[in-house]
């Protein structure tokens, strides 16, 4: 593999979610053998270790500040499968009158392991996203959508963020 597809969010001038960037990442070689690594993103603050293998205290689903989470999702095919999880496992960041719209204040690195996957963002525009896709999401408003006809799954890491006032308000926490 030589790269991998890196889509980032962000936000226009007026606050909407929009893709910021869509590029792949060059693989940066190791040595001569064909080894290598791909940074996809990165942070300098630091975090603890649960060097006992406890699992952490999380009380919601999204991290606070500094805060981290992973979690794998699979999306059923069908066009409602993911709106009535996010209407209602995930309501407090969920947009009532946009069925699967939410968005929260974490940044999120979205892994496509299987399947394929839209992501859909205030502007509109669907980024549809394959195995070994990459998103970086940052705050921003958005919605799931299985285009395929099995079922995608897909890695989330999200990390707490400082919220800020964006389109549809502060992202929920």
């Amino acid at each position: 593999m030589s790269s991998i597809r890196r889509v980032v969010t962000g936000h226009t001038s007026d606050g909407a979610s929009t893709v910021a960037s869509d590029e792949p990442v060059d693989l940066m070689p190791i040595g001569d053998t064909g080894s290598g690594a791909m940074l996809i993103w990165g942070r300098e603050t630091p975090a603890d270790f649960p060097d006992d293998g406890s699992r952490p205290v999380l009380s919601s689903s999204f991290p606070p500040i500094g805060g981290c989470a992973c979690s794998v999702m699979e999306i059923a095919p069908g066009p409602e499968g993911v709106h009535e999880f996010v209407a209602s496992a995930l309501a407090p960041w969920a947009d009532p009158d946009d069925p699967g719209m939410h968005r929260s204040a974490t940044i999120d690195y979205d892994i496509v392991l299987s399947g394929i996957i839209a992501l859909e963002l205030d502007d509109g525009r669907e980024v549809t996203l394959g195995p070994g896709d990459i998103v970086v999401q940052n705050g921003t408003r958005h919605r799931w959508h299985n285009r395929g006809d099995t079922v995608a799954r897909f890695v989330s890491v999200t990390v707490g963020a400082n919220q800020r006032l964006v389109r549809g308000g502060p992202a929920a926490r």
